[in-house]
């Protein structure tokens, strides 16, 4: 008669975190970011339509990495529960925070109950009427939660992305500085360059003087422009002269 195969807790939880780490890892990373005009989400996405960059709620913005199901799965959970929330209440009763503290749930629920935990790290992002009330949270696969402060990268390269935006991340950024600054940091996202074109990025912005919906994609031309504009501001800023402009993003 055979012994029943046993493995401690401890190396259970260990197993599922490393395995839900490697997952994650063999995606493309993505940032949140503060600028001078509310908050932008930046990820390295070829896709045009596997969001990892949504809309939630007015002034709440939605950023995934990891498998797309499993996020997308997360992310129409958050839409219905804040639809709910507004429709019953009022809808600036729909916070960032309720959302965070709703996913970290989720997550932390599957990661102990499951075979399987869900390879996935979010990142939700409530835009204030001032730079000091937006809010960040970082949630990662085991429902851990993290508010964050002016920025966060999550990925499976997360370290190296924050290490390259840390040195070039200011709060009152223009938005085509901020998106040269989030750009830079993806392109090391390895320890190595990569040049990022527009048409490997997904990008967004949760613009705080919006009226009402606060989020606003950015792509084709004026993604283009936006680039073009944050290299010249570098390259000036570099030589000593010049400041870049920020610029409106697309309806």
């Amino acid at each position: 008669m055979s012994m029943p195969f046993y493995v401690a807790p401890e190396q259970q939880m260990k197993d599922k975190a490393d395995y839900a780490r490697k997952g994650i890892a063999r995606g493309r990373s993505a940032v949140v970011l503060q600028y001078e005009g509310g908050i932008l989400m930046v990820a390295d996405n070829m896709s045009r339509t596997l969001h990892k960059i949504s809309e939630i709620y007015d002034r709440i913005g939605f950023a995934a990495v990891g498998r797309y199901p499993e996020f997308e799965n997360l992310r129409l959970m958050g839409v219905r529960f804040a639809d709910v929330r507004g429709y019953q209440f009022d809808r600036r009763d729909v916070s960032g925070r309720q959302l965070a503290n709703i996913y970290a749930q989720t997550l932390g629920t599957v990661f102990s109950e499951s075979l399987k935990p869900w390879e996935v790290e979010i990142v939700v992002a409530e835009v204030g009427d001032t730079a000091a009330d937006d809010e960040i949270y970082r949630i990662t696969f085991d429902g851990s939660i993290v508010d964050e402060q002016g920025f966060v990268a999550v990925g499976g390269s997360s370290e190296h992305v924050s290490t390259q935006l840390k040195d070039r991340f200011a709060a009152d950024a223009p938005l085509s500085a901020a998106l040269n600054s989030a750009t830079h940091a993806l392109a090391h996202e390895n320890g190595e360059e990569r040049e990022l074109e527009a048409t490997n990025l997904e990008v967004a912005v949760l613009e705080r003087d919006r009226q009402h919906r606060k989020f606003r994609r950015i792509h084709g031309s004026r993604l283009t422009s936006l680039i073009a504009e944050g290299k010249r501001g570098t390259s000036e800023n570099a030589s000593g002269d010049g400041n870049s402009t920020e610029d409106e993003a697309d309806e």
